[in-house]
């Protein structure tokens, strides 16, 4: 017996102590199967084995997740035997379990987000995770989403079933079904991974980090944020993939024009002030803020990043994880804590509060570089809601420095696009969008435009090929700086963004028009992802 086995089973045993039970050591005793007791879902869902049995007794092995009310209603079903209950391991139940219910021998499918037979790749799918243990269901999938380059799992209870999606390229795509009885173990399986409780009546935060070895014998790594929330049918799954590597968090895979490397390039060499990078989930902050991180990275910088969870673990910098729970007062001692700590650069997972919001300025206006994400529909959006938290306060410009608004759009495959010309119509809303581009912007001819659709193929029927950014840049510029001097009452979102646009912003609209006339992506991606 191994050491964490040794640990296992000698936790286990002092928890049997203090709820009053017998405890057992499964990794120790020979396992007879008594199959007519109970039947393998109900061990399962009962969470108990019986580890001995005559016509007189029945001796049942529970767990210590094993809900108190199971042992009424065993002793209330048997009532001819006499029972009894002792504490066994988690890992001896499942030694139990793969007796009770050997894994059997399963073809995986690989999983296709689209095609003609999608709809028999569904079902193909739902069958396959019907016959497989709970852990191999989790890492088939994880598996599956990695090889799709998805960024999401989710598994959304229905009323009939369980439905699981892929995001992949920012769009989700159904994969399979799942029955209830299936998912309520998987489920089990799952929470106990990440952490979670199956009864919480709240929503929750939980992670996985591990490798684990299919029934197959193939080796999945499961690196994932898991969100659960109860709904009306039960609970819902979103699992985040982080499967990104150190070396994809560079400024040359971030897709930044001439200009945008300029400002950044600024921010590198003279790291002082507030950054923000602003976006819905999904849409890349993340990646943004990590590689700016690891392009300031060196042995004369201190690093300090306080996140919720820490997604990538980065070395060389002192990353603090901060739980869901810490709000506002809590959260900006901590920061303040961090800026006592001398740190050169500090990054903050998101600003929340107003308290925390202040806090981060004020380490901006000391010579620190501080790093954030915010949530606003546009960089100006975000610097209004900003002065909302913080109050107009003098120093405001002096502590911003730049607020960096980004969302994901689908790349166009360039083997399957099909290029063609707006027609009239089309080039008369695509001028008065050009009309407002900045005037050092080099304005296109709007007759001389192709466009671009997504072609198709076999091997890929949406006929995009992965993601890029659409972004828009708001310095603090002598107008920008004038207008925030302003009574709050004056400053509109409207009136800083035309300010922004006049001293040379573009915004994500029009940075995501020139990326369309350049056949990157479709008009189609930058008005359903930007508006």
């Amino acid at each position: 017996m191994d050491d964490a086995r040794k640990q296992e089973e000698l936790t286990t045993q002092r928890r049997a102590s203090v709820l009053g039970f017998n405890y057992t050591d499964s990794s120790s005793t020979d396992k007879q199967l008594f199959k007519d007791i109970l039947s393998v879902p109900e061990l399962y869902s009962l969470k108990v084995v019986p580890l001995s049995a005559d016509e007189y007794h029945i001796h049942f092995g529970i767990t210590t997740t094993t809900a108190q009310q199971i042992i009424k209603q065993l002793t209330g079903r048997f009532t001819n035997q006499r029972l009894s209950f002792s504490i066994i391991s988690e890992t001896g139940f499942k030694e139990y379990m793969k007796l009770y219910d050997p894994p059997k021998r399963v073809e995986y499918q690989d999983i296709a987000i689209a095609g003609t037979n999608h709809s028999q790749m569904i079902e193909e799918v739902s069958a396959t995770l019907d016959k497989v243990r709970p852990d191999d269901t989790l890492a088939y999938l994880v598996g599956q989403a990695y090889t799709l380059k998805a960024s999401d799992i989710h598994m959304e209870s229905q009323r009939e079933n369980v439905r699981i999606r892929f995001r992949v390229d920012g769009v989700l795509h159904p994969v399979a079904y799942l029955s209830y009885e299936k998912y309520r173990h998987f489920i089990s399986a799952l929470a106990s991974a990440a952490n979670i409780s199956t009864d919480e009546k709240d929503a929750q935060t939980g992670h996985i980090s591990r490798s684990y070895k299919m029934a197959t014998g193939e080796q999945v790594t499961l690196n994932l944020r898991v969100e659960a929330v109860p709904t009306v049918y039960g609970m819902d799954i979103v699992a985040r993939l982080f499967n990104l590597r150190l070396e994809f968090f560079n400024l040359q895979n971030l897709g930044l024009n001439e200009d945008e490397a300029k400002v950044v390039d600024d921010i590198i060499r003279h790291p002082t002030g507030m950054v923000l990078v602003v976006g819905p989930t999904g849409s890349g902050k993340t990646t943004t803020l990590y590689s700016l991180i690891n392009t300031l990275n060196s042995p004369e910088r201190k690093i300090i990043t306080l996140e919720d969870p820490v997604e990538y673990n980065m070395p060389g910098v002192v990353q603090i994880p901060v739980t869901g729970q810490l709000e506002g007062q809590n959260f900006a001692e901590k920061l303040r804590a961090v800026l006592r700590l001398d740190p050169d650069v500090v990054m903050v997972g998101e600003i929340r509060d107003q308290d925390t919001a202040k806090t981060a300025l004020q380490g901006a206006l000391t010579g620190h570089l501080v790093l954030s994400t915010f949530h606003g529909s546009s960089a100006a959006a975000a610097l209004t809601r900003m002065l909302d938290m913080v109050g107009i306060n003098p120093l405001f410009a002096s502590a911003m420095r730049l607020v960096m608004a980004q969302r994901l759009v689908r790349r166009l495959d360039d083997k399957l696009k099909q290029p063609y010309k707006p027609d009239v119509a089309l080039k008369r809303q695509l001028q008065s969008v050009i009309d407002t581009f900045p005037s050092d912007t080099k304005r296109p001819d709007v007759n001389q435009i192709t466009l671009y659709r997504a072609g198709t193929s076999k091997e890929n029927p949406f006929g995009y090929s992965g993601q890029m950014a659409v972004r828009e840049q708001l310095l603090m510029t002598p107008g920008v700086q004038e207008i925030l001097k302003l009574p709050p009452n004056q400053i509109t979102t409207e009136m800083l963004e035309k300010k922004a646009v006049t001293e040379g912003m573009r915004t994500m609209l029009q940075d995501g028009l020139l990326k369309a006339f350049t056949g990157q992506t479709t008009l189609e991606e930058i008005y359903r992802v930007v508006g």
